[in-house]
């Protein structure tokens, strides 16, 4: 299975990105499973499910940051998914603290970020930029060619990673998108954070990488259910 997880700001476009990526996918014969990962609101999974027919499933991060809750859950996500008998797993995360790697290793990551965001929006990004595998550039429509090349340039320099730029909204260069997400590798073995965790209080944050709540202490929690605090 497939594991494609996608973070950015708000607004950036994430949602719409996902749904031209869904219906091609589908279109092509795969099998999907969406979650979502947001801190106190969100209704993506019902989209989804009700346009797409897939298994979908949100969390809410709450108290976590959401990166910091996709480590506790992406392993029962995972088999979740496996149980649905799908594919490709769609992850679909906030990704606000900025500080952390939203991505797990054997993963496609991909950043978000809107165009008209601001030419120095690349550089405030950190890891949800510079360690994902694809950076895709929203809404091109709604600034100039000159602005288009400065952003683009932006991004390069913050990231190795391949720029698709995009109106999401009409689908126009998803199908670039959607190749790399058909090329993507198949997780194997232990789940693996893909970079560092800052240094900091919890399991996470001083740099344990594994993944799955089961792994972890202190203030914890599952794909279904509440934050709990697990060990001494």
């Amino acid at each position: 299975m497939r594991t494609i997880i996608c973070a950015g700001p708000p607004t950036s476009g994430k949602t719409t990105v996902l749904k031209q990526v869904a219906r091609r996918l589908i279109g092509r014969g795969h099998k999907l499973a969406y979650l979502k990962t947001d801190v106190q609101y969100t209704n993506e999974e019902e989209e989804f499910r009700a346009r797409f027919g897939i298994p979908a499933k949100k969390v809410y991060s709450g108290e976590l940051c959401p990166d910091h809750c996709n480590v506790m859950v992406l392993g029962d996500a995972v088999r979740w998914a496996a149980s649905e008998h799908a594919d490709t797993l769609l992850v679909e995360t906030a990704g606000l603290c900025l500080r952390c790697s939203p991505y797990i290793e054997d993963s496609l990551g991909i950043a978000v970020l809107e165009a008209t965001s601001g030419m120095n929006l690349p550089r405030k990004m950190g890891p949800l930029l510079s360690l994902s595998d694809v950076a895709v550039v929203t809404k091109i429509d709604l600034i100039s060619q000159a602005e288009r090349e400065v952003f683009r340039a932006a991004v390069l320099a913050a990231t190795r990673a391949s720029v698709i730029e995009t109106d999401a909204l009409h689908g126009i260069n998803i199908d670039r998108l959607v190749t790399r997400v058909e090329h993507a590798p198949e997780i194997s073995g232990r789940l693996m954070l893909r970079g560092n965790p800052p240094v900091g209080v919890c399991t996470i944050c001083v740099g344990k990488r594994e993944i799955g709540w089961q792994q972890h202490f202190g203030v914890v929690r599952q794909l279904e259910g509440e934050t709990f605090y697990r060990g001494e």
